[in-house]
């Protein structure tokens, strides 16, 4: 039985749920927004209430932004509007900016193909990519893509279907762990790999 009124159960349960929060983390963040101010508490509620709302996904590239509006990144002036970095998910964008190194823009595909768990070439954002590749008269590709079977798979496929077209196709350079995710890559490891980044 819990030592905590429901309500404050309720609310540890639901913490702990945060990749990284355990039991013992749930609790003390629960107990700390116990003491807030009421004005506080309000907004934390209200932006976790209108989050889905405000914050969608950049119509350009895909990744993160403000609801109606370009990324960031689709927004910078500076960036290197001829290379594409293509990724899996928004998550692995921030990985790669943390190198500090890649100064082009991205594409978020959606995931990778992998038949056996019902993701086929329609359930990607590849028609996209094919149009900013011709709008943006692209000179390069990065295959930004997690080095697992499905992500190989991926690969060859764009490769495949970019051959064609007259820009350069590479891939990060190996470095990155066979079979992991580059979510979880740290940042000099990302910055290592897009330097020996070698053609497809």
């Amino acid at each position: 039985m819990s030592q905590y009124p429901a309500e404050l159960s309720a609310l540890i349960e639901l913490l702990t749920s945060l990749p990284g929060i355990g039991k013992r983390g749930a609790e003390r963040i629960a107990l700390a927004m116990l003491k807030w101010q009421p004005e506080k508490l309000e907004c934390l509620g209200t932006l976790i209430t209108t989050l889905p709302q405000d914050v969608t996904f950049c119509p350009d590239c895909g990744n993160l932004a403000s609801a109606g509006q370009q990324c960031p990144v689709c927004q910078a002036p500076g960036r290197d509007r001829a290379v594409i970095c293509v990724v899996e998910d928004f998550t692995q964008i921030n990985a790669i900016e943390r190198s500090a190194f890649y100064r082009g823009l991205y594409h978020v595909l959606g995931g990778k193909l992998s038949p056996l768990n019902g993701r086929h070439v329609e359930d990607l954002h590849i028609d996209s990519l094919l149009k900013r590749i011709d709008e943006l008269e692209v000179t390069e590709i990065i295959l930004a893509l997690s080095p697992d079977v499905e992500g190989q798979a991926t690969a060859s496929y764009l490769s495949s279907l970019l051959q064609g077209k007259p820009l350069k196709i590479t891939r990060l350079a190996q470095g990155l762990p066979a079979g992991s995710d580059i979510s979880y890559a740290d940042a000099a490891t990302i910055g290592a790999a897009l330097k020996g980044r070698r053609e497809f």
